[in-house]
């Protein structure tokens, strides 16, 4: 059942648009073919040049289909039939990439899976998705065998298909400086291969070379492409339902609203196991038959050098990324001077860094928004009026608003409340979860708005602020203090390299302010907590100023980037918990 596609004559509100990019229309028409369409497509333009650059080796276009299509005909060898799930674990890599089409080329369904996932989460995806399959690289293999033999016998894997890191790159021309050294083990390690005792494991160059037939392409456009999960602010993850045509709405509304072209080389750093570079990047960039250059992890000193070689034009990333290059002591000697479109999203630009990013390269930061749910952006600043620390205006096809969260009724502009999201891009529900689903839709208006969980406004120009999520925020005395908020002013502090703030109890306030400090380098050793806390105190409204302040050497983050809040707020409420 379609529950969020769009009726016919519907258009945004053009209450959001008074600064909508002139060359843009509000919305765009959904083409009927299929995201595979958008592989096939551009390696019929473009058969020979390259797509993909990795660790020195590039892959064209031609290299990339071939051998989707080999392992698409593995796959229907092996049993899978349209609408399986497929597991998809691992790094960013050309394996990721080509396994991902060839699932599609099954006519199944691709289930992204964090490759940080240990045995235990991994039990909750195979048997929750239903799968039997499962692609991955040699080094995460055995923790998928042990997730699967945890599992009662019929929720076991049947087959599980390895790749060698180096099936990938050939070690002998890759450049010296494209291996930072804490990778070599990772990366060059030939990994032995584990028994599955419930099914079969195979090698990934075996399965590139079959030779049977390829199934026809029998999916279409309002088909189920992806189950990528979320784990929402409580239990356990929940599988969003995916049709190529949402994924396809944003793949081409990302490509149009970065003004993209086929001569775009994009720098994909941002994991797409995650919707943002599955979507926003890859999709995009494969829609357009423009380049990719993969990086398996973050590392800022090969990202500078790699936007160099490359001479990359296209960077979507997580601000922590940005935030680190530019704490970089070579950071004044990179030359990120090919970049014409920098921007992400997962958390605010603290305006200080957004400043100096525009000094040194003369690009202003876009900031997007947007969620699993949402197929990465329902949000995204205007390229040509951008607002720093901001969500920017609802993205194309897109109707967004403000609503109480308690009546679902709309607020006015400047009042804070629910985000909600109607548009093409929005998935159709939860997988096996109809009672989560019913809670998060509802009708305003005649159309079919998903709640988003976050708090935010919307500005008289039409432009959304976020507050921050429903959950987190601190009631310091019956004032209420916005994470992100205090958050973005700690960054002017020429010491903070990162600040996450969460919540401490505090016998007469209930709640206070901590402040999770990592200090830049140079400074560290000559800034105490103390400092900070003065700081602080002098720069915000007291009630907002951190009440303590913990220095940490790192801030915990996911395999997205984003800083793990909840953790240092759980380790927090645990300090505290009474010994009963």
């Amino acid at each position: 059942m379609l529950l969020n596609m769009p009726h016919a004559g519907d258009v945004p509100n053009r209450l959001h648009h008074p600064h909508w990019p002139q060359r843009l229309p509000l919305s765009i028409g959904l083409p009927s073919t299929t995201l595979w369409d958008n592989l096939a497509t551009s390696a019929h333009r473009y058969p020979d040049k390259n797509a993909v650059h990795y660790m020195g080796t590039a892959w064209t276009y031609r290299q990339i289909l071939q051998q989707s299509e080999r392992l698409a005909a593995w796959l229907a060898l092996n049993g899978v039939k349209a609408g399986d799930r497929v597991l998809l674990n691992m790094q960013n890599c050309p394996q990721w990439l080509v396994a991902h089409f060839a699932i599609l080329r099954a006519n199944a369904v691709v289930v992204p899976v964090n490759p940080m996932n240990r045995s235990t989460e991994l039990q909750h995806y195979i048997a929750d998705a239903d799968a039997r399959m499962v692609i991955t690289s040699a080094d995460l293999a055995t923790d998928l065998v042990k997730a699967s033999e945890a599992l009662p016998h019929a929720q076991q894997l049947q087959h599980l298909l390895v790749t060698q890191h180096t099936d990938g790159f050939d070690p002998l021309v890759m450049p010296e400086s494209d291996m930072p050294d804490a990778w070599r083990d990772w990366l060059l390690v030939q990994h032995p291969l584990p028994l599955l005792s419930s099914g079969q494991v195979h090698t990934w160059v075996s399965a590139v070379v079959c030779d049977a037939q390829v199934p026809n392409l029998t999916v279409t456009a309002t088909d189920m492409a992806v189950l990528p999960y979320t784990s929402g602010t409580t239990g356990l993850p929940k599988g969003c339902i995916h049709l190529h045509q949402s994924l396809m709405h944003n793949a081409m509304a990302s490509a149009f609203w970065s003004m993209g072209t086929p001569d775009n080389v994009s720098l994909c750093v941002v994991p797409m196991f995650h919707i943002t570079g599955m979507v926003s990047v890859m999709h995009s960039a494969i829609y357009l038959g423009a380049s990719l250059v993969l990086m398996p992890r973050w590392n800022r000193e090969l990202a500078a050098r790699l936007i160099q070689r490359h001479r990359v034009s296209h960077w979507t990333n997580i601000p922590t990324m940005v935030i680190d290059l530019l704490g970089s002591p070579q950071a004044d000697q990179y030359d990120l001077g090919s970049l014409v479109h920098i921007g992400g999203g997962g958390a605010s630009m603290p305006q200080a860094v957004a400043q100096r990013l525009q000094d040194l390269c003369g690009l202003k930061y876009i900031e997007g928004y947007g969620l699993t749910e949402t197929s990465a952006p329902s949000h995204s600043n205007p390229p040509d009026r951008p607002k720093q620390q901001c969500l920017g205006v609802p993205f194309m096809s897109t109707d967004a608003r403000v609503v109480d969260p308690i009546h679902l009724t709309q607020l006015a502009v400047g009042e804070s409340g629910e985000i909600v999201v109607h548009g093409p891009q929005v998935f159709q529900g939860y997988w096996k979860r109809p009672e989560e689903t019913a809670k998060v839709f509802f009708k305003l208006d005649g159309k079919t708005f998903f709640r988003t969980g976050d708090l935010g406004r919307m500005d008289e120009e039409g432009y959304f602020f976020i507050t921050d999520r429903l959950k987190r925020m601190i009631n310091a005395s019956g004032f209420k203090v916005w994470p992100a908020e205090v958050e973005a002013l700690m960054f002017q502090h020429p010491a903070i390299l990162e600040a996450c703030i969460i919540a401490t109890r505090d016998p007469y306030r209930g709640e206070s302010v901590k402040a999770v400090v990592v200090l830049r380098q140079t400074h560290r050793g000559q800034v105490s907590e103390s400092d900070l806390l003065s700081w602080c105190r002098d720069h915000m409204a007291v009630y907002k100023a951190p009440k303590s302040v913990e220095l940490m050497d790192a801030l915990p983050k996911s395999g997205s980037g984003k800083v793990m809040w909840r953790t240092l707020q759980e380790a927090e409420n645990a300090r505290h918990a009474s010994p009963a």
